[in-house]
Formats: C-alpha cells, structure tokens, sequence
C-alpha cells in the first residue's frame, strides 16, 4: 500500500531566507489575505506588510517585504515574543511551530553571545519582520498542510556583512550555530545568502536535505524572492507535491530492528508545568512519540520518566533538548523494533468543507479509520456542531467508501 504525505522541496541555490520561504509558499498557494488576517491576531503593531511580483533574472517571483517603523518598537527577549505567539488567536498548531521555530533561533543566539537564553535581547528574534516570517511561515505550512519539508544543500554567500557587533563572516555565527547537520557550500557569490530566521526554520521543521527525496512528485512550484540583485536569480524554488513510499520500499529502507531508539531520562527535581513545552520541542526535532510515566526513585521520591521515541539520526537533537531544558543531567537508549499498520489518507466531503481520514490497514486487511482532528475540529468551530458528531458523520461516511 502506497502512503502519500504532503511536502515540499526546497532548492536553495540562491540560499533561504524567512521572506522568501514565505513569499514562495504565497507563491504557491498559500493566500496573501488570510495571511494578512492571521498576522493581525499577534498583538504588534508598527508595520506593514508589502506584497508584489517581482522579476529576478529573468524569474517572475512573489515578494514580500516587511516595512517596520523602527521608532514605535520596543526591545524583546524570547519569553515576550512566545507571549505574543501563545495570547494569539493562532491555531495551536501555528502557535506550537512558531513558538518552536524562535526558540532554536534564541538558543542559538544565546550560545553564540554566551548569554542566558532568557536575558538576551536581539535584534534577529526580537524584530518585528522575523516575527512576522515565523508566524507567517508556519501558518502558510499549516494551511497547505505540510508535513515534510525537504531542501537541497544550502548556498550560503561568502565575504562579511555589517551587525551592531562590526564586521562579522559569512554565514553569521548564529546561521553557522543553526547549519549543524544540514549540508551547504560558500559559492562564489559575497553575500549573507542563507540568514538565521531560514536556518531557524529549516533546522527546526527540515525532514532530510541533498536531492529531491525518491517518490516526491510535484503538483507546483512557487518562486519567493530576496531583497538583492545579485548575479543568478535572486529566489528560493519551492516545489509543493506529495512524497510517496510504498510499505516494502520503507521496510527495506528502514530495517525495523535499526531504525528506532527510546531514549530516557529520570527526573525527581523538576517543576511539571514545563513538561508540555518540552514534549513541543521534541516532537518539532522528530520524534515519533513522547511519552511520561510516573515513577519513584531512590529515597521514595516521585519522579516523573521522560520517554522518547525516536529515529537514530535524532539522537543528538533529542539529547541536547533533553540537557538543555531538563533538570537532567544524563539519559540512556535503546534499540527498539516495532509493527506498524500500513496508512493512506482518503479526502471526505462533509457540506462543511473536507476531512481527510487516515485508513490504516494490516496484512490487506482495515484494521482502523481515523479522520483527522483538525480538519473536523475546524468544521465545529465553523458549523457550531458538536466536535463528537463532526467526528461521526466523517467516520461514517469513510466507512461507506472503504
């Protein structure tokens, strides 16, 4: 059985930006005034957002830009801007992404300044142009439902640019902090290419790097586009498709009893309410699942189990989470091999709008059909019906086409 997931690739010869990622999900289909209106949710003002095409050697590409009235803005540090995120109206999903995405752009920022995640004031996270490419960028990937994201290795410029700080090399010391693990190359062209809010994101969301995954098909493509004229197409190339992968192809790719960990820690000394954003931060880095067990641990005390499953490549990620946002100070790991049912996605339409229900099956037989959350939770909000029954009349209706 095949299984499809949305994705898209990103070729990067021109590098990344935040606008530019965004101008090209504009570009591809995302739309310009809803975006508008979810922006409008965040509780700042003192900006405006531009959008038009623009032609780039030769590449007619969507370009957007953020024209920010520096005098009405104040300094942030990282616990006002996801102040701002979480008292939006956001999707939770939105929220979570964005909230995710600042955070490893902070910690970056952070190590590179030697500076406590939380004292430190910015001008990279706290401006309100990269508040904006976040927010904007993740909801753009929630509306078009996302769930991988694949890029080519990274142009990055070469040569120094100009912060408060002097003259600093390219890629900036906090890109460079972000590009651990993603592959990219100087290139011939002096400039800071590939800045942090793109490296943020792609180090925060990016599924797997270097050539187009085996099985994407695209269905579009859409063009953002950076500030300069610069000697090639000054643009970022988003394909939007579906990545698809047959049962066997991921069985022989992906041997059951390598491909998974479990990583633990125990931990006694810790305050509960920072668990959720733990488990957030995680999850964005690739986990599969994560899960707490409550424990007691030597003189009877109450603990609580952190368990995390992962793939083995993000081992590292999940340890300097876990490090970093625990009170923990060592975990351990395991292999571990596990039975999956085979998955497709099916689109119900409810005269509400559309559900897509996940169809699991085991050994050709169905063995469970699930519509997704969101999509019914939507339809409540936008019906006033009863989540519940949202929820039976799209499994009702799956069933009948199964």
């Amino acid at each position: 059985m095949d299984i499809k997931c949305n994705a898209i690739y990103l070729d990067c010869f021109a590098g990344i930006s935040g606008n530019m990622l965004l101008g090209a999900l504009l570009d591809a289909g995302a739309p310009a005034e809803l975006l508008r209106a979810e922006l409008a949710k965040l509780a700042v003002t003192g900006y405006r957002v531009n959008l038009s095409r623009v032609d780039k050697g030769g590449i007619n590409a969507f370009y957007l830009d953020v024209q920010v009235d520096e005098a009405v803005q104040e300094h942030r540090n990282l616990a006002d801007i996801v102040a701002i995120i979480e008292q939006s109206t956001l999707k939770p999903a939105v929220k979570e992404t964005s909230k995710a995405i600042v955070t490893r752009l902070a910690q970056a920022e952070a190590k590179v300044h030697g500076m406590p995640l939380q004292e430190i004031h910015f001008h990279e996270v706290g401006a309100v142009d990269s508040i904006v490419d976040i927010v904007g960028i993740a909801w753009a990937l929630d509306y078009l439902r996302i769930e991988h994201i694949y890029a080519s290795r990274l142009r990055v410029g070469s040569g120094f640019v100009t912060c408060c700080h002097g003259l600093i090399p390219v890629p900036a010391p906090a890109t460079a902090e972000l590009l651990h693990g993603i592959p990219y190359y100087p290139g011939d062209i002096e400039k800071e290419l590939v800045t942090p809010t793109g490296a943020a994101v792609l180090a925060t969301l990016g599924t797997g790097f270097g050539s187009m995954p085996v099985g994407f098909i695209s269905s579009k493509i859409g063009y953002g586009a950076g500030t300069w004229n610069i000697a090639i197409p000054n643009v970022l190339r988003l394909y939007l498709g579906e990545v698809t992968a047959t049962s066997q192809n991921r069985q022989d790719e992906n041997p059951k009893d390598e491909r998974f960990l479990v990583i633990e820690a125990n931990i006694d000394d810790q305050t509960p309410e920072i668990y959720g954003y733990i488990m957030d931060r995680l999850f964005a880095v690739g986990a599969l699942d994560v899960w707490l067990t409550p424990i007691i641990m030597k003189k009877n005390r109450p603990a609580t189990k952190l368990s995390v499953l992962a793939a083995p490549n993000c081992l590292n990620k999940v340890t300097e989470i876990i490090l970093q946002e625990t009170t923990s100070i060592g975990m351990r790991f395991y292999p571990v091999a596990r039975a999956m049912a085979d998955r497709e996605f099916i689109v119900i339409g409810l005269p509400w709008g559309d559900v897509k229900v996940k169809i699991s099956s085991y050994q050709g037989k169905i063995c469970n059909v699930a519509p997704e959350y969101e999509d019914c939770r939507k339809i409540a909000e936008k019906s006033g019906m009863p989540l519940k029954v949202v929820q039976q009349l799209a499994l009702k209706e799956a069933m009948s086409v199964c």
